[in-house]
């Protein structure tokens, strides 16, 4: 799948420093690294940022995007986050929408949370540096219709989504999922949980990720990155075999 970035989310080895990180990275011939901001590459750390950019260009690696924990509350500050995502190369932020459901915000938090993510993400533009939704569970893009809805509320072009697979949702409807949000998502973290959180190996799911890549290949606007997110026991060693797993789901030899 021509164009399509197979990467890592740096929170799968949250324990592990980031010169391992894009050691293992590289090694498992993956393309892009989205950088965590929860332990290595810290908001408004940009000497950090720039270090942990220079390891991830010099082992041939690019930097994907930064995973914030913007939450676009009203006294919540981006800058920092933009900063860090700067010196990193970052040209995409991810951020949350919120700390509660779609169906349990109130209007009037709802309210505020569209006009905050309104303002970062004009913020963002002034800068060069798109956001993008975490799709999760105890937000307002914990559906595809709520996220949509969001989407259209905000009205922002430099904000996007992510997709990744509803928790407990069949195959089917975490499909359905994907296909409505459409050209809207810009990225998608690839993982296997089953029944519910319990992690699996990719190719455990195959019915899922084999779809999810064949609905991809049809996209006339596909997501730019697939991103692997947690991996078994977040045990380094079992990164090459999934790699090798998102890889071989890209049409690519590893």
């Amino acid at each position: 799948m021509t164009g399509i970035r197979a990467g890592l989310c740096s929170v799968t080895f949250r324990a592990l420093p980031p010169e391992r990180i894009v050691g293992l990275a590289a090694a498992a011939g993956l393309d892009v690294i989205e950088w965590g901001g929860d332990v290595h590459v810290p908001p408004g750390d940009v000497d950090r940022a720039a270090e942990v950019a220079r390891m991830t260009t010099d082992v041939g690696l690019a930097v994907a995007s930064y995973g914030s924990y913007f939450r676009a509350g009203p006294e919540e500050s981006l800058t920092a986050v933009l900063d860090s995502a700067a010196a990193l190369g970052a040209h995409r932020v991810r951020v949350w929408a919120g700390a509660h459901g779609s169906a349990e915000a109130s209007a009037e938090e709802r309210h505020r949370i569209v006009t905050r993510l309104r303002q970062a993400a004009d913020e963002a533009a002034a800068r060069g540096i798109g956001l993008a939704l975490e799709f999760h569970g105890g937000t307002l893009a914990d559906t595809a219709p709520a996220t949509l809805e969001l989407l259209q509320e905000v009205d922002h072009p430099m904000l996007s989504t992510y997709w990744q697979p509803t928790v407990g949702a069949p195959v089917p409807v975490a499909l359905e999922e994907f296909r409505r949000l459409g050209p809207q998502v810009s990225a998608a973290h690839v993982f296997s949980w089953w029944p519910r959180t319990e992690r699996h190996t990719l190719r455990s799911r195959s019915a899922l990720w084999t779809r999810f890549f064949a609905d991809v290949a049809a996209a006339p606007q596909p997501p730019r990155d697939a991103l692997l997110e947690f991996v078994p026991g977040d045990a380094p060693e079992l990164l090459a075999g999934e790699a090798a797993a998102l890889l071989g789901f890209l049409g690519r030899q590893p």
